[in-house]
């Protein structure tokens, strides 16, 4: 990590994400003199955070992609998720007075920027202004519904209960058809199993008439109800 100024394109970015989006230009105007912060040049696998250390910086993806990763009770490494930039990210953490160690590593997996802001520079901004206080709760409720989400998909045993799983929870409304956020090698990731076990569940799914797969499209052929597409 190789710490460079901030550029305009720098505050742009930062001005993009929610936590900062809808702020009045005044405030826009003030805010990074307001608050004790850094940016970094990261380089492509280069470690950010690892699981276990203290959240004591407000961390915001400027430019580039992270991934997430936890190491469970068995020591195996289980990626969680990918984090896109312009992106905060970590910030139930941020204020936690329980526990504010960080449940996952985050690595780079290419060039990035990242800007970060000490938590007592953070929580003084928050504090003075009501549009950011709603914004990082309404940020930090996102963060949590996505950490029960996946809980929720590792849950399930085995590969068909996993992926039955992802698909209702990114199901949109009543329609029939599915966009899946990830390649299959991802999606293997994300629920924790081998590609080919995988690629072979979704196979026997399509010959058993249960969906459609055409890409990133999974089309769902037997009604609304998960229970209609497991084993």
């Amino acid at each position: 990590m190789e710490k460079i100024a901030c550029t305009e394109e720098h505050r742009e970015l930062l001005f993009n994400i929610p936590l900062f989006r809808d702020l009045p230009q005044n405030v826009k105007s003030t805010l990074l003199s307001r608050l004790d912060y850094q940016i970094f040049h990261i380089n492509k696998k280069d470690e950010i955070a690892r699981q276990g250390t203290p959240c004591k910086r407000l961390y915001v993806l400027l430019k580039g992609k992270l991934r997430a990763d936890i190491i469970d009770g068995s020591g195996n490494e289980v990626m969680i998720e990918y984090i896109n930039a312009p992106r905060a990210f970590a910030t139930p953490h941020l204020f936690n007075t329980v526990d504010n160690r960080l449940p996952v590593t985050f690595t780079a997996l290419e060039e990035s920027i990242l800007f970060t802001a000490s938590r007592e520079s953070t929580f003084k901004l928050i504090s003075e202004e009501p549009n950011i206080l709603r914004s990082f709760l309404c940020i930090t409720g996102n963060c949590n519904k996505c950490t029960v989400s996946r809980l929720n998909v590792l849950s399930h045993k085995n590969v068909r209960d996993r992926f039955v799983a992802y698909l209702f929870e990114h199901k949109q409304s009543d329609s029939p058809q599915i966009q899946i956020m990830h390649n299959q090698v991802q999606l293997a990731e994300y629920l924790n199993v081998t590609r080919p076990a995988l690629s072979k569940e979704i196979n026997k799914m399509v010959k058993e008439g249960l969906i459609n797969a055409e890409g990133k499209i999974i089309e769902l052929l037997k009604g609304n109800h998960p229970g209609n597409y497991l084993l």
